[in-house]
């Protein structure tokens, strides 16, 4: 019996060894990242002093523009990037919904379904910020840009999640309305849209609060919003009226965030 036990203790797994070979491992890699780094650039002394001058204006804003309403002020501008997020992300989950239906395997033929997710996978391989650029040459500067990037970006996403949320739905429903003799349109108007349609405002709230954050990048290369001003501002070392902005978009934020969770939070539990 001792024999036995013997046995299995020595045929027991060597974890701490395994253990230390991985953190030995990702140590190494660590290491051999850090000496492809290069420090020079960094700034030293002026690169702190500045970093001290962001944080000053930052902590002392500029409340003149802060709360102007003028088109210049952080309210006008902090709505415009709203607008452009919103806009985007209504035009996007609109038509992420007949897109999504004609991707799904459940619903939709197979050669047809496989085209709908070729076509996402596509749409969502691009960044926004490249997106941002093109519709740029397109349109030119201006929130219009911003609204048409936003959209294309959106339903990259949305429409994969709407394919998820489809996807997931009980056999035994389609089966039913099968039964019923409805057609494919009658199936999704009266039986399968009601059922999903929380789940589908939900994620389209959830793609809101990406977009309000997206739609501020997108400001930097001209399509509307706060990110032109902020990086202006920046760019002339104007701290505190950088410090404005970031402080006016910091409260927009949370405010959103803290709204579209109790929406969610709403839809989700009925």
């Amino acid at each position: 019996m001792n024999e036995r036990i013997e046995k299995a203790y020595e045929e027991r797994p060597r974890e701490l060894v395994y253990i230390l070979l991985l953190v030995f491992l990702l140590l190494a890699l660590l290491l051999w990242s850090l000496s492809g780094m290069e420090s020079a650039g960094t700034g030293g002394a002026s690169g702190w002093k500045m970093a001290l001058s962001i944080l000053n204006g930052i902590a002392h804003p500029d409340l003149k523009l802060l709360f102007s309403l003028t088109k210049n002020g952080v309210p006008y501008l902090l709505l415009e990037t709203v607008c452009i997020a919103f806009l985007g992300t209504l035009v996007g989950a609109i038509l992420s919904i007949p897109l999504a239906f004609l991707s799904a395997g459940n619903l939709a033929p197979k050669p047809i379904a496989f085209l709908g997710r070729l076509f996402i996978m596509a749409v969502r391989t691009v960044p926004a910020f490249v997106y941002g650029l093109m519709f740029i040459r397109v349109t030119g500067t201006g929130a219009f840009a911003g609204l048409m990037t936003m959209s294309l970006c959106s339903i990259g996403m949305v429409s994969k999640m709407y394919i998820e949320a489809i996807e997931d739905l009980d056999e035994k429903i389609l089966e039913s309305l099968d039964a019923a003799g409805l057609n494919s349109w009658q199936k999704i108007r009266y039986g399968i849209l009601p059922q999903l349609m929380p789940n589908f405002a939900s994620t389209a709230i959830y793609r809101f609060d990406i977009n309000l954050r997206d739609a501020t990048v997108l400001g930097l290369v001209g399509a509307g919003g706060i990110g032109a001003p902020l990086i202006f501002a920046m760019n002339a070392y104007r701290w505190r009226e950088a410090g404005a902005i970031l402080v006016g978009l910091t409260v927009l934020v949370l405010f959103v965030e803290w709204i579209s969770t109790k929406i969610r939070v709403r839809l989700t539990r009925g």
